[in-house]
């Protein structure tokens, strides 16, 4: 038996693995410290009869260095590729969009061959959406389900702040919402596709917190002219590989 525990810079991933039977999943915001949250998914974990001082818990992510129970820690990069070798097979390249960057990773026999991250910018990724929902007053999804009915409007600026202004202007002057969800979701997608440029593929596997968001996957695909799959454990994927590594 052995556990992963992925401290994401928003969300927390803990997963309990016998081999490679997957039984149990933790999902926790993340927090102000990691050390906190740690601790509390050690809490967890010992509710459902699983002590970290006995179980090898292995660390990734964000917030790895602040697991002091953990008999090891590996980098994201080998524990996202492992993870999603796993969930969707040993070929083939990964995108994984996290809370603070966005990570395309090439898998080819199962390992890392290649991969790319996003700069420190959070335009791209899941905390854009989340900022950019929360300026509208909807949720994640009820933007998406907005964004699926509007026309593109062009969200131009790279930085989230003043993308963020350019959401207010475009509210003030009355453009539906529909649109604005459409432009904010159009400008995420075609900044993963820019990343994709640089580690090309034939086959495509969505990981992090939007793998459950049908329309992103559809944007995705038909941005890449490739289908990109995903399951609602990929995104457990970097917890995965860890407690496999």
């Amino acid at each position: 038996m052995q556990i992963g525990l992925d401290i994401g810079s928003t969300m927390t991933k803990c997963v309990v693995m016998e081999g490679e039977q997957l039984l149990e999943t933790i999902l926790t915001p993340t927090g102000f410290s990691s050390v906190d949250t740690a601790e509390r998914v050690a809490a967890d974990l010992a509710a459902r009869g699983y002590d970290v001082s006995e179980v090898p818990v292995v660390a990734t992510g964000y917030g790895r260095i602040a697991v002091p129970y953990a008999a090891k820690k590996v980098t994201e990069i080998t524990c996202h590729g492992r993870g999603a070798s796993f969930l969707f097979g040993p070929e083939g390249t990964v995108l994984d969009v996290g809370g603070q960057d966005t990570k395309v990773i090439q898998l080819v026999g199962g390992k890392v061959k290649k991969f790319l991250m996003n700069d420190k910018c959070s335009a791209g990724t899941g905390k854009f959406l989340e900022v950019m929902a929360n300026r509208m007053g909807v949720s994640q999804q009820r933007m998406a389900e907005l964004a699926a009915a509007g026309e593109p409007t062009a969200i131009s600026s790279m930085c989230t702040v003043f993308a963020e202004s350019e959401v207010i202007s475009l509210v003030g002057r009355g453009e539906p919402l529909e649109n604005i969800a459409n432009g904010v979701i159009e400008s995420v997608v075609g900044r993963v596709v820019t990343l994709v440029r640089g580690v090309p593929g034939e086959t495509y596997f969505l990981t992090g917190g939007l793998c459950e968001n049908g329309y992103v996957l559809e944007r995705l695909s038909a941005k890449l002219g490739k289908p990109v799959t995903s399951c609602p454990e990929a995104r457990y994927a970097g917890a995965i590989g860890a407690a496999l590594s």
